[in-house]
């Protein structure tokens, strides 16, 4: 049941990671990006695997807190 709960949060989450990289990256350059105040030095493939990874880890969080929320109150306090 845990692999199952963690393909529920996983899998939506990898989806809208993809789509919002697609997403952000249409409108912004990479190397335009700044940290603060700081270029970043990192070539536009890292750029883009760090982002994908951070919003997969946002979507993992949202769909996490999805799946709590439809819990019943029995399975939240075991």
């Amino acid at each position: 049941m845990l692999a199952q709960r963690w393909m529920w949060i996983a899998w939506p989450a990898f989806l809208v990671a993809g789509l919002l990289e697609v997403l952000v990256f249409a409108f912004v350059d990479p190397q335009d990006l700044h940290w603060f105040g700081q270029d970043l030095d990192l070539s536009r493939q890292a750029i883009y695997t760090l982002a994908f990874f951070a919003f997969w880890a946002l979507a993992m969080v949202s769909s996490a807190l999805s799946l709590l929320l439809g819990m019943s109150s029995e399975d939240v306090n075991r």
